[in-house]
């Protein structure tokens, strides 16, 4: 039986302790279970490495899935449910053309969906596109390009 630690959850610390005495292939195992554990391990895995036809697809589902639901199937909103898929994505690969990508769709979705269904949202649609007023304040850091690649023609 092991010892109980006096704190009451462990830490990375404690974690990466235990790393240490793995070999490549435990290390290989251990990624695989994970792997195997859960989707989200899966979708950060294969962001994390570019492995996919399109590494924004999954995160795009996330976001259209919160932002725009199916009433009739009675599925609820969450802004933060789709904010985590862009959360997700940076934790997972960061690049910045990539996020800007997603938190434009995030815009269109949250823009489309009231628009079509809750005009009573008009004050929540504005603060969710703020992001875009943000995104085109920071868009200097971005190729000259990528606003083309963005937007829909």
């Amino acid at each position: 039986m092991t010892k109980r630690q006096s704190r009451s959850q462990p830490t990375w610390t404690d974690v990466k302790a235990k790393l240490a005495d793995f070999d490549r292939a435990a290390l290989l195992g251990l990624i695989q279970s994970l792997y195997t554990a859960h989707k989200d391990n899966q979708t950060f895995l294969h962001a994390r490495f570019g492995l996919g036809e399109d590494v924004l697809e999954p995160y795009k589902k996330t976001i259209d899935r919160w932002l725009w639901p199916d009433l009739f199937r009675k599925q609820d909103t969450s802004v933060s449910q789709a904010k985590r898929a862009i959360s997700d994505y940076k934790k997972a690969v960061g690049d910045s053309e990539g996020l800007a990508e997603l938190m434009v769709f995030y815009c269109q979705r949250a823009a489309g969906f009231c628009s079509d269904v809750c005009n009573e949202m008009r004050d929540t649609l504005m603060h969710w596109c703020a992001c875009s007023s943000r995104l085109s304040s920071s868009q200097k850091h971005y190729p000259s390009n990528a606003g083309t690649t963005l937007l829909p023609g």
